[in-house]
């Protein structure tokens, strides 16, 4: 199994479960893990054989951006349906961190895991 990752993606949106939460934009940082076989691409060296992250970034974005969830946990989960359904991976962690959600602390999130490894 090979990964091919993308780390501290930063996206404003609208998320939390406060009054004044649904008013503003927050901070969200995705770190995501995708398993796919490279090895096509490897040999070919053509964009068009792997995953383009540029593409799987540009997707993401756009939806989070105009997303509006009360909880991570949702938001975690959508954005793992798309990478999943959209895109040719069999497995997917998505790390999302709600930066400066808890005093004290750099970031508060969810780490989920989705489909088959391996």
């Amino acid at each position: 199994m090979d990964i091919i990752y993308l780390r501290d993606l930063k996206i404003e949106t609208i998320i939390g479960i406060f009054d004044w939460e649904r008013e503003i934009k927050q901070t969200i940082s995705f770190d995501l893990d995708m398993a796919t076989d490279i090895r096509k691409a490897a040999a070919s060296d053509t964009i068009e054989d792997t995953l383009d992250y540029k593409t799987l970034s540009k997707r993401i974005i756009s939806f989070v951006e105009e997303s509006s969830f009360q909880l991570v946990e949702t938001l975690a989960e959508q954005v793992a349906a798309i990478i999943l359904e959209e895109f040719n991976v069999s497995w997917v962690r998505v790390r999302l961190d709600k930066v400066g959600a808890i005093r004290g602390a750099s970031g508060v999130g969810v780490i989920i895991e989705r489909g088959e490894k391996g």
